[in-house]
């Protein structure tokens, strides 16, 4: 075959396309989706901070207690926006591929829930440890962001199959035949 195209040869479709570079780019895609992500998680989670006081203990209010579970409710909503972003796009480029779509959207949304993890870690004020003994009587220091319900992780994958399932069993099948429709003519009734 020499790779010249001609009249009798048919030119690739979606579907014939290259799915490894479709894959490689839905990777990127989602990894740079929980990136993004991760930064939009570290924007609106204020976390809770420790009170240093001068016997040594470090104390917070109830209200600081009730903030550890907002950073894990933040990120299961942002979960779900994000993973139902993901499934939507897996659908409409890579729904071609069959049941295996199944599978690149839960390898996707649990690698850019982890992305997201990460990013919302990394920017966020650091080690606690090293912070609090760094800390003078009065200070207030901020616990890290970072999940402290693993399952929170589940909601992004759980999201992102979702379209792909809701699409694979109401969507149109296409390898059924579609029905004719009649048009009728105005002269024509029957």
């Amino acid at each position: 075959m020499s790779g010249v195209l001609n009249e009798s040869t048919p030119t690739p479709t979606r579907g014939t396309r290259r799915p490894a570079g479709r894959l490689i780019g839905f990777a990127a895609a989602s990894l740079g989706l929980g990136a993004v992500a991760g930064v939009v998680w570290w924007l609106i989670v204020k976390p809770p901070a420790y009170e240093l006081s001068s016997g040594g203990s470090a104390t917070t209010s109830e209200r600081g207690l009730s903030q550890f579970i907002a950073g894990d409710a933040w990120f299961c909503a942002i979960g779900l926006v994000a993973g139902l972003l993901i499934g939507i796009a897996a659908w409409r480029w890579l729904g071609d591929l069959g049941w295996t779509v199944v599978l690149v959207v839960l390898v996707c949304a649990t690698a850019a829930a982890l992305t997201c993890w990460l990013v919302g870690y990394r920017l966020g004020p650091g080690d606690f440890s090293v912070r609090l003994a760094a800390a003078q009587p009065g200070d207030l220091v901020p616990i890290p962001l970072t999940l402290r319900a693993y399952a929170s992780l589940l909601t992004w994958p759980f999201f992102a199959v979702i379209p792909v399932l809701l699409g694979s069993s109401l969507g149109r099948d296409e390898q059924e035949p579609r029905p004719l429709l009649r048009r009728r003519r105005s002269g024509n009734q029957a």
